[in-house]
């Protein structure tokens, strides 16, 4: 795992306690495009947990950008979220 996806891993468990964690790095898919160009990076981010337990999915996703705070701006272009409490069957 890179030093930055390292970085977003210990970010995201610090800030969102989750039960489920997983990253993946998918900047390879974004080859040539602009974002890439300056070295930030297209990720997609998988989280389990009770921070999200009757939250709607926007509110779920600014918990992941604060988690993430600064990184959001160096090192991220892009961001897939699926954020779920404990118990929610992923989205189809």
């Amino acid at each position: 795992m890179s030093e930055r996806m390292e970085r977003m891993r210990r970010a995201l468990e610090a800030g969102l306690s989750p039960r489920q964690l997983e990253l993946e790095d998918q900047s390879h898919l974004h080859a040539g495009h602009a974002g890439a160009r300056d070295g930030r990076g297209h990720y997609r981010v998988v989280v389990v947990s009770e921070v999200f337990a009757g939250k709607a999915p926007l509110a779920r996703h600014r918990a992941v950008y604060a988690a993430l705070g600064d990184m959001m701006q160096t090192d991220i272009h892009a961001l897939s979220i699926d954020a779920r409490a404990p118990g929610e069957a992923s989205p189809p």
